[in-house]
């Protein structure tokens, strides 16, 4: 991802400028969304977030799903079912109540296939309204795809492809690229709608066919991703990781390529539901949908071929913030904004992690920006978890990073990100629980998150407001010596242990360390 500047550099201060543009925190605009509560009302589920913190990044600031089946058996009733207007009234009535004693203001409600497809949504809706004050919106088909698509853009910016959002009811897919939403297409191919299908697993497979078809001439065939959206493509996603002992159990991001996909999905079909749920953590309601989610998943991906399919944890939820967002916050780095915004809140000295990245930017090279999003994101983390004891610190950075909820990041980005501040706190990495996430990069990146971390670690330690006020950084042309050139101020600060700090990053670029005192 190439990061974008917000700003022409004429009217920043030379201080602040960089290809990120100013941090947003000060900004009004950015300020009114500090915090946004969402209420979606699905087929499945009715779940209220509450996002807080860096603007362009979402932090759940607060979350919480019923799993109320309001869509169950509409299909062949027409109705709501009973038990699930119980349970969805029951929790729209505590999600109020959350939200007033939040004091955020008004929730911005939708409600998606069960209700504006139920005889008695209307009526449902407005007893919702009487009795909890909450405002929902009945919103079409595409407007739901439209909806998730965003979510999917407000973390993934540079998303190329089709976004495949399931419910309980209904699947929608949309197209996205250049940071927009194209043609989209609904369909009535969720699970609950499946469970109504007469004639056994043959017809139920005909029908996902005939459906699908029709979405193909809707949205065209030529997506080289899917990003997949909804709690059951997640919840086979999960299954995925179980069968190929996948090392990070972090959905979001997650890629999968086709002919390993069908394989899962065969090997589900094969499997004891029940073992599979209990291996995983899925719910039992939610396993419940896997096995004919599978089923439209298979034809998905056969009919429209795909050469990637991507999980987003990112949807409709996500795409409400994101339709509150000005433009210029949508042309943000969501990683940066977070690691500026987590540096501000939780590091000693907020600030330095630009300057640490300036200070170690020589021995790093010049970069493509894909990789130099990331040494800046490592170095504005560097700092953050100071407070966790000293003999875990190293670690709980490398669990921090690569479990945290951070957008517009592969899962190799995680563990390199990760790898670099294990190294920041620890020379070795050497019989660490974390090795087997190694697995996931390159000896060549293994390599590269190594020297960034151990650079960190010195320029980190080598002064405390400025580095370069203490002295510069080369790295010689054939990468044979490293070059340390003190100012006079730095001779002082060249300390013992800074010394050691210094001979183990030259060691580890395999260079000779030079160390050059004024005058001489």
């Amino acid at each position: 991802m190439t990061p974008k500047n917000d700003a022409p550099r004429q009217t920043l201060d030379a201080e602040d400028w960089d290809p990120f543009g100013q941090p947003l925190f000060d900004d009004p605009s950015a300020r009114a969304l500090s915090r946004v509560g969402v209420v979606d009302v699905g087929s499945n589920s009715v779940r209220m977030v509450v996002f807080d913190g860096a603007a362009r990044s979402p932090a759940y600031f607060y979350n919480e799903k019923v799993m109320a089946g309001l869509g169950q058996g509409l299909a062949e009733t027409g109705m709501l079912n009973p038990t699930g207007r119980e349970r969805a009234f029951s929790a729209l009535r505590r999600f109020a109540m959350v939200a007033r004693g939040m004091d955020i203001g008004p929730l911005t409600c939708v409600a998606t296939a069960a209700m504006r497809d139920a005889q008695d949504g209307p009526e449902f809706r407005r007893l919702i309204e009487k009795e909890t004050g909450l405002h929902l919106h009945i919103i079409d088909g595409a407007e739901e795809a439209r909806l998730s698509a965003q979510g999917v853009l407000l973390g993934w910016p540079e998303a190329q492809g089709l976004i495949c959002d399931i419910g309980g009811n209904s699947m929608e897919l949309a197209e996205v690229g250049e940071g927009r939403v194209g043609r989209r297409a609904t369909s009535q191919l969720g699970p609950f709608r499946l469970q109504q299908v007469k004639g056994g697993r043959k017809e139920i497979i005909a029908h996902i066919r005939a459906q699908m078809a029709t979405l193909a001439e809707a949205v065209g065939t030529g997506h080289e991703r899917i990003y997949l959206v909804g709690g059951s493509w997640r919840a086979i996603a999960r299954l995925d990781m179980e069968r190929r002992n996948y090392p990070l159990l972090v959905l979001h991001e997650y890629r999968m390529e086709p002919e390993s996909l069908l394989k899962t999905l065969e090997w589900i079909e094969k499997s004891d539901l029940g073992q599979l749920r209990a291996k995983t953590g899925t719910s039992a309601a939610r396993m419940d949908l896997v096995p004919l989610a599978a089923l439209v998943l298979r034809e998905l991906v056969e009919l429209f071929k795909p050469r990637e399919i991507d999980i987003s944890s990112y949807g409709i939820r996500e795409g409400l913030l994101y339709e509150q967002m000005p433009e210029r916050l949508r042309r943000r780095d969501p990683l940066i904004e977070a690691c500026r915004y987590a540096e501000k809140m939780q590091a000693r000295m907020p600030g330095f992690g630009k300057r640490l990245h300036s200070f170690i930017e020589p021995v790093l090279g010049v970069v493509p920006p894909e990789r130099f999003r990331l040494h800046r994101a490592a170095c504005l983390l560097h700092d953050t978890s100071w407070r966790t004891h000293p003999d875990y610190r190293a670690e709980a950075c490398f669990d921090n990073v690569t479990r945290a909820n951070l957008a517009a990041l592969s899962h190799s980005e995680r563990v390199f990100i990760g790898l670099a501040l294990l190294h920041r706190y620890k020379n070795s990495r050497a019989g660490s629980r974390l090795e087997p996430l190694c697995a996931l990069l390159s000896p060549e990146q293994i390599q590269e998150a190594e020297i960034l971390g151990k650079a960190m670690r010195f320029g980190a330690m080598f002064a405390i407001e400025d580095p370069k006020e203490a002295g510069t950084l080369d790295l010689s042309a054939k990468k044979t010596e490293l070059t340390l050139r003190l100012t006079r101020r730095g001779v002082d600060l060249f300390g013992e242990v800074c010394e050691a700090r210094f001979q183990s990053l030259a060691t580890a670029l395999k260079a000779a360390p030079v160390v050059i005192r004024p005058g001489g």
